[in-house]
């Protein structure tokens, strides 16, 4: 069976697709990236995956602190960031880079929209 939505999708936006369906944090898609967009400019994959937020398939949000019914302290995507806000935030070469202290909160993370999670990757 063919999907025309996947079979248009090119290796580096099905790899956002992939980073977005695993909800991580946004430098974790330059490992799923060829070179030479892997050790590329911000502003090439900042163009990639504009496209796809402006498909409805990816929404760009923060990464804000959880807590599990447990009481266990965790990590989930905050409320989208909105749209003319994305090319000045996707823009920054730091928000591409994993934080220096491995503390995820504030960082950048995707996350798939409803119609996203109906494109098979």
């Amino acid at each position: 069976m063919s999907y025309p939505a996947t079979d248009e999708l090119s290796s580096a936006e099905r790899a956002f697709m992939i980073s977005a369906s695993e909800i991580d944090i946004l430098p974790g898609v330059r490992g799923d990236l060829d070179e030479p967009l892997a050790s590329g400019p911000a502003s090439d994959l900042a163009t990639i995956l504009l496209t796809l937020v402006d498909r409805g398939w990816i929404e760009v949000c923060r990464v804000i602190p959880w807590t599990a019914p447990d009481g266990t302290a965790g990590y989930q995507p905050g409320p989208p960031l909105p749209h003319h806000d994305l090319p000045t935030v996707l823009a920054a070469p730091e928000e591409w880079d994993y934080p220096g202290d491995f503390e995820w909160l504030g960082s950048l993370t995707l996350t798939l929209t409803e119609t996203g999670q109906s494109i098979p990757r």
